[in-house]
């Protein structure tokens, strides 16, 4: 029980300290860093996957 007042306690403290705007600007900068990651290695996979059935030698 007292581990979890001192984590309700952390996130209470985490929550004044910082503002929302500030918190939600960087998930979603780390989501476009991801997405784009992401996008990145599907296109270098299906460039990969077409080169492999083009070159039929």
């Amino acid at each position: 029980m007292n581990s979890l007042l001192k984590k309700i306690t952390f996130l209470l403290l985490i929550s004044f300290l910082f503002s929302s705007c500030s918190v939600i600007s960087g998930i979603f900068k780390a989501g476009i860093g991801v997405g784009v990651f992401i996008v990145i290695a599907i296109v270098a996979i299906l460039i990969f996957i077409i080169k492999k059935f083009s070159s039929k030698d």
